[in-house]
């Protein structure tokens, strides 16, 4: 067993610590322990728990233990100390385990807890450098002599190495006020998964917005303090977070897996953009947007909600990110596009189309000018962007040079059409605040695709509510799926965990203007397929989650039905599996 006193070099960021520093007291990975016992573990063990002392666990440690944002030698470990139990100077504790039991120990660390009071007690250990690539870990925190849970995480292979497969969860829309977390109690079981990605909608800012949030389900209704339904500052979006952290299912799922996260629109207010022009953050539906009690410093206002938006989001998710604290200005604060290969298989790039992109091009009201702008042809204009200049050239210059066979967007909305359509030439996009909004941008990514020759473009999207397997295409006005040349690349929706299903939540939303019935009808499969033939296949009934699993030769897109009803899981129901073959531009399903 070898000791490690050396304390690494670290960065503390006051109000916004991006990891916390930490001295290694034992490090014996690689002297003592040979890989091969640790793959023993790898995969398919869960974590066992049954020694920890759940009352005391929950006492010290109340929202549990997180990983994500693996690389190849660390990853990021999370947690959250109890305000109560806190006391300056006590040393908090994490350990690295190679078996589920908590026994075999591989690292030990004592983390600094000096600025937790300013990251609202959270803490993220960043473990680059220290851990061995495509290897499983199972880890936990000690603080006050108590245990934490015990958590299972994963590093990525390295760039060289072969990786014969990776499979994927992928989950999007999770509004806790809107049902049961059904679906991350069975993904918490799925033994197979390597990683979840979660791609947006986190959390949701309106605590009830009566259209698309429901008061049915009183036990999970959430106050904040003011009588606005949506948050307002910093520590609205903490009591936000803590909440949907305290549900039981969300906190095991987060332990057994370790997760790749980005952002949409909820984790900072509905529908927002970037006013360029004022050089604020645009939120159409927010009370500092609309209000006349803030006419005063409106702008200000709004900067401010999104900083605030960006230090909850890092304070509450295990993500390593570039961070500038110091900053007032959110374009300079954060960075959230990231980057992550699995070895020479998956290039995955996480998307953000939140921070940076221009406004709706139709107006900012709802019916008729976000959703529905019959007659608007502005989302054919090439001022609108969906990126910004810098992402663009981040994700343009990532995908010019990969050498994986699989390239991966995660990516918030959705990038085909959505139109009611004649003879191929659309008439009305269902949303402008997809990518029908920024159809230039759109257009110019699938010719980049089709002009590097990349065979295998997959772009996973949350968002919409809905399962969708569709084809990215050049020129959408040419209908056939045949023309091979006017492929760039395949698309696949992820269902909502939670929020309102797509026919409902458009109902609501057209309340009054269309009817239930005639809303039903517009999204039916076989409507939407015949006005966008381009898509596959399509279901806006169902809630739950989707799986991807990458190979060399092919990848395999599923997707579960779960019930959000009840408080308790019936299991979960396969309703769509759609294979693509490497090099191969169909879909098969």
């Amino acid at each position: 067993m070898s000791v490690n006193v050396s304390r690494r070099s670290f960065v503390s960021l006051l109000g916004g610590v991006v990891t916390a520093p930490y001295l290694l007291t034992i490090n014996n990975l690689k002297a003592d322990t040979p890989n091969e016992s640790i793959e023993n573990y790898a995969v398919s063990t869960l974590p066992d728990n049954t020694t920890v002392d759940s009352d005391l666990a929950n006492t010290v440690f109340p929202l549990s233990v997180a990983s994500g944002d693996p690389s190849d030698t660390g990853i990021i470990l999370w947690t959250r100390l109890s305000p109560t139990e806190f006391k300056p100077y006590e040393p908090l504790f994490f350990e690295i385990y190679a078996d589920p039991k908590a026994e075999l120990l591989l690292v030990q660390g004592q983390v600094d807890t000096q600025l937790v009071q300013f990251t609202d007690f959270t803490i993220k250990v960043d473990l680059s450098g220290q851990l061995q690539p495509a290897t499983g870990y199972y880890y936990r925190f000690i603080y006050k002599g108590v245990s934490s849970r015990i958590g299972r995480c994963k590093t990525l292979p390295a760039s060289y190495q072969t990786v014969d497969k990776i499979n994927f969860a992928v989950l999007t829309c999770q509004d806790y006020t809107n049902g049961y977390y059904n679906a991350y109690y069975e993904l918490s079981n799925i033994h197979e998964i390597d990683f979840v990605l979660h791609l947006g909608d986190f959390i949701y800012e309106s605590i009830g917005d009566k259209r698309f949030q429901t008061d049915k389900y009183t036990d999970r209704k959430i106050k904040l303090n003011h009588d606005y339904s949506v948050a307002m500052n910093l520590d609205d979006y903490r009591t936000i977070y803590r909440t949907y952290r305290q549900d039981p299912w969300l906190r095991q799922a987060l332990e057994n897996h370790s997760w790749i996260i980005t952002t949409d629109d909820h984790e900072i207010a509905n529908d927002c953009y970037w006013d360029y022009q004022q050089d604020a953050l645009g939120a159409p539906d927010h009370p500092y947007t609309n209000s006349s009690e803030f006419v005063t410093n409106r702008l200000d206002h709004l900067r401010q909600l999104k900083l605030s938006a960006q230090q909850a989001w890092c304070e509450y998710t295990p993500t390593r990110i570039k961070l500038n604290p110091n900053t007032t200005h959110p374009h300079r604060y954060s960075q959230i596009y990231r980057q992550f290969q699995f070895g020479n298989l998956v290039n995955l790039f996480m998307l953000d189309t939140r921070t940076y992109r221009t406004a709706q091009p139709c107006g900012q009201g709802d019916v008729f000018e976000r959703y529905l702008p019959i007659g608007c042809t502005n989302g054919t204009s090439q001022a609108n962007t969906m990126f910004g200049s810098q992402q663009k050239d981040w994700l343009y210059s990532g995908l010019a040079s990969s050498r994986c066979r699989w390239q991966v967007l995660g990516n918030q909305t959705f990038m085909g059409r959505l139109a009611a359509t004649l003879l191929g030439q659309e008439l009305a996009p269902f949303s402008v605040d997809g990518w029908d909004g920024y159809q230039a941008e759109r257009q110019q990514l699938a010719e980049l695709s089709q002009h590097y020759d990349i065979d295998n473009l997959v772009v996973l999207t949350g968002d919409l509510h809905a399962s969708i397997a569709s084809y990215l295409k050049v020129n959408y006005s040419k209908s056939l799926n045949w023309n091979w040349n006017n492929l760039a690349g395949v698309e696949f929706m992820t269902p909502a965990v939670t929020s309102a299903g797509l026919i409902e939540g458009a109902s609501r939303l057209l309340k009054y203007k269309v009817k239930r019935p005639e809303v039903v009808k517009l999204l039916s499969e076989a409507a939407v397929r015949l006005n966008n033939p381009h898509i596959k296949r399509f279901n806006a009934n169902d809630h739950g989650f989707a799986t991807i699993e990458f190979g060399q030769s092919h990848c395999e897109w599923r997707v579960y039905k779960v019930d959000k009803e009840q408080r308790q899981s019936a299991g979960k129901q396969l309703t769509m599996k759609v294979t693509k073959y490497d090099g191969v531009p169909w879909l098969y399903s």
